[in-house]
């Protein structure tokens, strides 16, 4: 198995109502899953392929909870990677070379049977931690926004984040409020004021690394 590791900003958002009952390993909030994220590396490789400063992203959309499976994904790999950097990538997203289970990659991938072909397009993506405003922008696939959760009777940024210390994903994230359209082949219908989270990421072929 070949040795990765990455660390990088993540901006998701999904149609779950705030805080994503998946983080609580309870089923989503209408039955069913839709998502986008994207990542920003700012650190990692892939054997020696250098995975730096590069961004990926994915679309995708199960008919149920995740782990019933038949969903469908799609990736968007930073125009600017080298066919190596291409290939590493899209290795690591679809769970190669990494532990049964061990990222949400892994678990995403092995749920989505129906795949439909990588992209390589510009990714904008940005993101102030200060405002806690962020997003994401792929020509002709999706475009997402994100903002702190506001608070229900002022409309003040609500701050709150959670911590999964044995988790597949993130150790801490961010909890926050998102919005995804989608002009892709991947069409996302419910991700409109939604849980989104952002989180600092630090994985490797065997999961989380805790610092």
């Amino acid at each position: 198995m070949k040795d990765w590791k990455i660390k990088a900003l993540e901006l998701a958002n999904c149609n779950c109502n705030f805080g994503c009952p998946c983080q609580f390993s309870q089923l989503p909030s209408d039955g069913t899953c839709e998502a986008a994220a994207a990542f920003e590396f700012t650190e990692g490789h892939y054997g020696n392929v250098d995975l730096t400063g590069l961004r990926a992203a994915g679309v995708y959309k199960w008919p149920g909870p995740i782990h019933e499976g038949n969903g469908q994904m799609q990736l968007i790999i930073d125009e600017k990677a080298t066919p190596e950097q291409r290939a590493a990538l899209e290795a690591i997203m679809t769970g190669q070379d990494t532990e049964e289970m061990a990222t949400m990659w892994y678990i995403f991938s092995a749920m989505s049977p129906n795949k439909l072909e990588t992209l390589y397009a510009p990714i904008d993506m940005s993101y102030d931690e200060a405002s806690g405003k962020g997003s994401v922008k792929v020509p002709g696939v999706f475009e997402t926004e994100v903002k702190p959760i506001p608070n229900i009777m002022t409309g003040d940024p609500h701050i709150i984040s959670i911590t999964l210390p044995h988790g597949f994903e993130f150790t801490e994230a961010l909890m926050a409020c998102g919005s995804t359209s989608t002009s892709g082949e991947i069409e996302l219908l419910k991700n409109n004021a939604t849980h989104a989270h952002v989180a600092h990421l630090h994985l490797s072929g065997a999961g989380l690394i805790h610092a």
